[in-house]
């Protein structure tokens, strides 16, 4: 059970700014930062969702911008998995940005999501790079099967038409020795 605390503490306040800060920069919500921070402070939601709307939130109006500014180039960048988007977007950062404008914790926040994203897009390059060697694998074995498949097709073919001419021998076959039976031999016909 949470006890209510009236006192917010400087370090409450940065750890509540920061946490919402992460969420907004990742896409979450700040609902759900208000949780994490509830627990971590043992305070309830709706406390730190107040003390965020209420005072801590108009010290962080450049932050904010910077976070959603990096939730957006982040989704670019993810979406465009190219690392030449990616060097795009650090040059568009350093030359729209003024280093007056942001603190260095707001510069080391960006850096940190630069650093994660560029992880995640080296796993994506690594996942895709072994995704194109299996279905080049795969391609391989399904080329060897088609021709695997078409020789065996062939060789039905041929055993089939084979099968045929053997059955058309043995129909003659079989005709001319009823048509022997039947036919009188010569030597009965020169005796009548």
């Amino acid at each position: 059970m949470k006890v209510r605390q009236d006192a917010w503490t400087h370090e409450d306040d940065v750890l509540l700014a920061e946490t919402v800060l992460r969420y907004i920069r990742d896409g979450g919500t700040q609902l759900a930062a208000f949780d994490e921070v509830s627990d971590q402070l043992n305070r309830t939601s709706a406390a730190c969702g107040f003390r965020w709307n209420a005072e801590v939130r108009q010290n962080y109006h450049k932050a904010i911008a910077l976070a959603k500014k990096q939730r957006k180039e982040r989704k670019r960048i993810i979406a465009s998995s190219s690392s030449v988007k990616q060097k795009q977007t650090v040059s568009h950062f350093a030359k729209e940005s003024h280093p007056s404008a942001y603190s260095f914790q707001d510069i080391i926040h960006y850096l940190t999501t630069i650093q994660n994203d560029t992880e995640t897009l080296q796993q994506a390059q690594l996942e895709n790079k072994r995704l194109k060697e299996e279905q080049m694998d795969l391609q391989k074995r399904n080329k060897q099967l088609v021709e695997k498949a078409t020789h065996l097709s062939q060789q039905q073919t041929t055993i089939h038409e084979e099968y045929a001419a053997l059955l058309k021998i043995m129909e003659h076959a079989r005709k001319a020795v009823l048509f022997d039976e039947k036919e009188p031999s010569p030597k009965q016909e020169f005796e009548r």
